[in-house]
């Protein structure tokens, strides 16, 4: 953890005081895997934490401002999805993997955070524009990148100018988004994860390209 770590009330918080509020946060990320997100009361997380509700209200208003510390946590590690794609090659095998690197980037990261992006995902459908700033904060960036990238094949082209760059970057990356937070569901159509990837990378590769991914 850097930078300085204030409680509720506006103090700083000691080391000690720092590794209490990251446990307590461990403790909710461990139980949202485990229990729906409304049913996580402050008293099960403090416990879990080996300390009391009144040491859980130093730091957090309640148990909804926790998580939210921990999606802005996970928010911020999501930009770097765009590092996959950003100044990447889109020509020949050089493209081929980077629609891999972007689709394993994609399956990655939502099985690593699914817990917390399902909560995610329901905030923000139900119109709290603090889930859903924090939804489009991970989007945005590799959006953006695609779009560049549609774009600088345009000037090449590679592509139709007819294409809106932006749409189909944001075509993609909301496919990407929902193929990878469906993961366990592809599994009971009998779709394995190794047979997923590779039908991702060709649809990806021909949204940006319009062309089938190099053998």
């Amino acid at each position: 953890m850097t930078g300085q770590v204030r409680t509720v009330d506006g103090r700083v918080a000691g080391r000690r005081g720092q590794a209490t509020r990251q446990k307590l946060l461990d403790c909710l990320s461990e139980m949202l895997s485990s229990s729906p997100y409304r049913d996580v009361k402050v008293i099960d997380v403090a416990r879990k934490a080996g300390t009391s509700p009144a040491t859980f209200y130093q730091y957090f208003p309640d148990v909804e401002g926790a998580v939210l510390e921990i999606a802005e946590e996970m928010a911020q590690e999501g930009t770097g999805l765009t590092d996959v794609v950003a100044g990447r090659s889109w020509a020949g095998k050089a493209g081929r993997q980077t629609a891999e690197d972007l689709v394993d980037a994609f399956l990655d990261f939502w099985r690593r955070n699914d817990a917390i992006l399902r909560v995610v995902d329901l905030g923000a459908a139900e119109g709290d524009k603090r889930f859903y700033k924090i939804r489009m904060k991970i989007l945005n960036s590799v959006t953006n990148s695609l779009t560049d990238a549609v774009k600088e094949l345009q000037s090449k082209n590679r592509v139709d100018k007819d294409v809106n760059p932006a749409a189909v970057a944001g075509a993609m990356v909301m496919m990407l988004a929902a193929c990878a937070s469906h993961q366990k569901g592809f599994q009971t159509w009998g779709v394995k994860q190794a047979e997923l990837r590779p039908h991702l990378t060709m649809l990806v590769h021909l949204g940006i390209t319009g062309k089938k991914p190099a053998k």
